[in-house]
């Protein structure tokens, strides 16, 4: 026989292990226990995981599949194309636009070591410079915007041909005196275009503004002048952007984008100021110039109207 103490003792175990086995939970076919969070973890550990459920039927099955319309897709495809092709002509046009700034910046500075001694090979040199910024950089331009829309790339290359319109102005003023048009800069473009496409035409706004920014170069020129002694010249240059200032005043009213213009015409302004100050103060006090303005030998006081003063 079996001792009582001992199938009270047996009965107890029983009776727990039934309790366990109904408290704990059946885990079904395809389902992932919810497990509780560990403890929090202690300072620079790692972080907590959140709470997750997931089966194994979703997760062998993956992302749904996106459906999508093919003519839709190809739409979109064709304006994608269309946008990366228009960014990477105008990336190409502000690199040609900052050459030809750079290297008709050069042309100018050359103009400026012009003097009555070497007038006709610096403007040769300048000349032949100002050809290679058309042959070189120039037509880059002309290539990339040959039957596009000239107006739409705009803001890419304008900076370079206002230089370039400032340079060969300059060159023109100095060799005749004259002002160089926008037809005499388009006809010389036309040899660069694609006969059987729309050729590239500087436009007048671009033209304008290059030509607002020449006031700059002819004062810095005139100042050069009379530190020479080239006083005529000085007021010969003093009549030409004066006259060239009073006929954008009345041309810049009209323009519709005219903000821009109206700085350059404020920058204007102060260069006509800057030379008719110089061409006046050479006039009324010029004994006190003598010294700069030519040999000690044979000075020449003809510029304030005394040839015959008594020395």
């Amino acid at each position: 026989m079996v001792p009582l103490r001992g199938c009270h003792r047996f009965a107890h175990h029983l009776r727990l292990c039934s309790f366990l086995s109904m408290a704990a939970p059946q885990q079904q076919p395809g389902k992932t226990l919810l497990r509780p969070n560990p403890s929090p973890s202690p300072a620079g550990s790692a972080p907590k995981r959140s709470r997750t459920m997931a089966t194994d039927a979703a997760a062998a099955a993956g992302p749904p599949a996106s459906k999508g319309c093919p003519a839709m897709k190809a739409e979109f495809a064709k304006h994608a194309e269309y946008l990366n092709a228009l960014n990477d002509k105008r990336e190409r046009l502000v690199k040609a636009s900052r050459d030809i700034t750079m290297n008709s910046k050069k042309v100018i500075f050359q103009v400026h070591r012009i003097s009555k001694v070497n007038k006709e090979e610096v403007l040769s040199k300048a000349e032949n410079d100002l050809a290679a910024v058309v042959n070189n950089y120039i037509g880059k331009l002309v290539k990339e915007l040959q039957g596009t829309d000239f107006w739409k790339l705009r803001r890419a290359y304008t900076f370079g041909v206002q230089e370039y319109v400032e340079a060969a102005t300059l060159c023109r003023f100095c060799k005749t005196g004259t002002l160089l048009s926008l037809s005499e800069i388009n006809d010389s473009l036309l040899a660069l275009s694609d006969k059987s496409v729309e050729p590239l035409q500087i436009n007048a706004l671009d033209y304008l503004l290059g030509v607002a920014d020449l006031s700059g170069e002819l004062m810095r020129l005139a100042i050069g002048r009379i530190s020479d002694g080239e006083v005529e010249y000085a007021k010969k240059i003093c009549a030409f952007v004066r006259d060239i200032y009073r006929e954008l005043t009345l041309v810049v009213p009209l323009m519709d984008d005219n903000n821009e213009m109206k700085k350059k015409m404020e920058v204007m302004l102060q260069s006509v100021v800057k030379i008719e100050n110089a061409c006046f103060s050479v006039h009324v006090r010029g004994s006190e110039y003598i010294p700069l303005l030519g040999s000690s030998e044979d000075p020449d006081y003809s510029f304030f109207g005394a040839s015959d003063f008594d020395q």
